[in-house]
């Protein structure tokens, strides 16, 4: 009798145990949530993505600038360029001479029947480059009679000086268009300044032209 109960208490215990054993590894294969198992691992974050680094946008390039000296407004030339109407003069006074007034070797006469004169400098914010300047002249003013009789210099960007300008001379006459082309003049400082210094009478100019080298 005796044997018979330690057989059966034998039996159960390795029930139990089988049991046990099963237990565990259903739940160690079964979902983490099972709460008889240990806590389940932490999963890592997803590194974060790399910022996208912004596209640098290129500086637009200068523009042509250019001025009908004298001119309460803006005039459009034959090739359809807007001139912007009178400004960046120190001192000075403007004129405008009359609709009609026949102004030789020109497409455009309307440029030159409008005039800034007795100035002292002219002015203009640029971007720091090289530039070509034009200024315009044509000599208009009837007290004018012929050479020396309207003489002064000018300098281009502290760069190029011309000494004892005649408007007549250069054009060849009274009421004829001519142009004086300055090349290669830096810009540093972010403004492009021309002077003048008067000799006889005063100076006079009728259009500047600002264009940035190729």
């Amino acid at each position: 009798m005796n044997q018979a109960k330690r057989l059966t208490l034998w039996s159960c215990g390795s029930l139990i145990s089988a049991l046990a054993m099963l237990l565990v590894a259903g739940c160690q294969s079964t979902s983490p949530n099972c709460q008889s198992c240990s806590k389940p691992a932490t999963t890592a974050a997803p590194a974060a993505a790399p910022a996208a680094t912004a596209e640098a946008t290129p500086a637009a390039a200068p523009k042509i600038i250019r001025i009908d000296a004298g001119s309460d407004t803006n005039y459009v030339d034959a090739e359809g360029n807007i001139w912007l109407a009178d400004q960046g003069f120190a001192d000075g006074e403007v004129i405008t001479r009359d609709a009609d007034l026949p102004v030789a070797d020109t497409k455009d006469p309307g440029l030159y029947r409008t005039e800034h004169y007795d100035m002292t400098s002219f002015s203009e914010n640029v971007p720091n480059g090289k530039y070509t300047v034009k200024l315009h002249f044509a000599e208009t003013y009837e007290g004018i009679t012929g050479p020396g009789e309207r003489v002064f210099s000018f300098n281009v960007g502290g760069q190029h000086e011309f000494k004892d300008f005649d408007i007549w001379v250069k054009a060849g006459g009274a009421q004829r268009a001519c142009e004086v082309t300055v090349d290669n003049v830096d810009v540093t400082d972010g403004k492009l300044v021309v002077t003048f210094t008067a000799n006889v009478q005063s100076p006079a100019i009728d259009g500047i032209e600002i264009i940035p080298a190729r």
